[in-house]
């Protein structure tokens, strides 16, 4: 597959659809493996929402220690893949963000409904609540077989990645 993306037929409404393949992904999102969270995404509206979907593997690096004999995939992660669903959304947005990194800046209303496992695909569901140039506020619902598994309210931020490295230069 190629690392672009690509269009899929219109909807009922005229609305045009848009699929990333993990390449696509990796070109708009800074994370890699072991924390790259998102595997596809299958719609996106501009500004508005977006899906995309996580296969979750008993490979996965956290199954070793959550937990032996019982894996579970931490919360917080299924958290993580929202905002890097939302972030997918957000970054396709900014002409430098080779040069931008999206960071937490509030997590609220999290709740975790139901245990997710090796063998499950995560659907995950991304509305804006709202965009500004610099941050963005969405709400996010993972799904497992139609049945939400974790929702919740993210606020992220868009930083300059010279400002970070400028910031640990002079921790240093």
């Amino acid at each position: 597959m190629s690392d672009t993306v690509s269009n899929t037929p219109e909807t009922a409404t005229g609305e045009q659809k848009t699929t990333y393949d993990i390449q696509a992904i990796q070109n708009i999102l800074p994370h890699r493996y072991p924390f790259l969270l998102i595997d596809r995404v299958i719609e996106v509206e501009p500004h508005q929402r977006i899906v995309a979907l996580k296969n979750v593997s008993v490979n996965e690096p956290f199954f070793n220690g959550h937990f032996p004999g019982n894996p579970i995939m931490p919360g917080v992660l299924i958290v993580e893949a929202i905002a890097q669903a939302g972030g997918a959304l957000l970054l396709t947005e900014v002409p430098d963000r080779a040069n931008k990194l999206m960071v937490f800046a509030g997590i609220e209303r999290a709740k975790f409904r139901r245990p997710v496992v090796p063998g499950d695909q995560l659907r995950i569901e991304v509305k804006v609540i709202v965009w500004r140039s610099t941050a963005v506020k969405m709400e996010g619902k993972a799904y497992v077989d139609g049945k939400v598994a974790c929702e919740a309210t993210v606020t992220c931020r868009l930083v300059d990645t010279k400002a970070n490295s400028n910031a640990s230069a002079e921790a240093e």
